[in-house]
């Protein structure tokens, strides 16, 4: 098992907090997001950690870890930083957005699931977006469900009214051997033919997960999600910050 992090994005709506500083380098209570998720994944025998990097390369250096160039960080987007890492999926692998924060027992649970590909999936999500002031859901990732089978991944949550069939994808998920090998078969095919807008991107270039995950749903893939019982959070703006460190469970 091998554990890829895609750690490129620039953290804009943090402000002057990533101005110089990746963001998955933030200091939570005395460690970093990415020392955080790179302990669990130790805890559970994943020693195989590739990390995805893109502005301000220097600032990393953590032990045990390789790393991987997005040189194409200013111009492409979550799917085209994971694909510098394209080599990197083989067999059962985990990938894991930067910018979240997460208990043992949600990586214990992805774990024990098999499926060709596993997401992590919050069914409680409207909770986090209570008395939100400074983000909306319309930067979040989301499954439409009907009868448990998935329907549509999408980005916007008001684009489906019955919100009690609306999950949410934390950015942590798993791919079998086979699920590695259709992931890369289907963006390298989308990578030499694929033209004009994509799903909810511009373009293919600026394509998130969330828009590949709908590409692979449509290829009828077999995806399965994990509704988590742990707490998560997407560390994506001051707010998120301050709430984790006020946390008991992320001391």
């Amino acid at each position: 098992m091998k554990a890829i992090i895609i750690a490129a994005g620039q953290g804009s709506r943090l402000g002057d907090l990533t101005k110089n500083l990746p963001k998955p380098l933030l200091d939570i209570n005395g460690k970093s997001i990415l020392e955080r998720q790179i302990e669990l994944f130790h805890k559970f025998g994943i020693k195989d950690i590739v990390i995805v990097r893109g502005p301000h390369k220097e600032k990393f250096h953590l032990n045990n870890v390789r790393y991987i160039e997005d040189t194409n960080y200013l111009y492409g987007e979550q799917t085209s930083s994971l694909m510098s890492a394209r080599n990197e999926i083989i067999g059962d692998v985990i990938i894991s957005f930067g910018d979240i924060i997460f208990e043992e027992l949600i990586l214990k649970q992805l774990l024990e699931c098999d499926n060709e590909l596993v997401l992590s999936t919050d069914q409680n999500w409207q909770k986090s977006y209570e008395k939100r002031t400074d983000v909306s859901q319309k930067f979040s990732d989301f499954v439409a469900l009907k009868n448990e089978q998935i329907i549509k991944f999408f980005k916007n949550s008001e684009e489906i009214i019955e919100k009690n069939n609306i999950v949410e994808f934390i950015g942590l998920m798993k791919l079998s051997k086979i699920g590695s090998e259709k992931i890369i078969e289907t963006y390298e095919y989308l990578e030499k033919n694929h033209v004009g807008k994509f799903h909810y991107a511009s373009s293919f270039k600026k394509a998130k997960i969330i828009d590949l995950l709908e590409e692979l749903r449509l290829k009828n893939m077999n995806i399965k999600i994990e509704n988590i019982d742990g707490v998560w959070c997407e560390i994506d703006t001051p707010q998120d910050l301050e709430k984790v460190e006020r946390s008991s469970i992320f001391n």
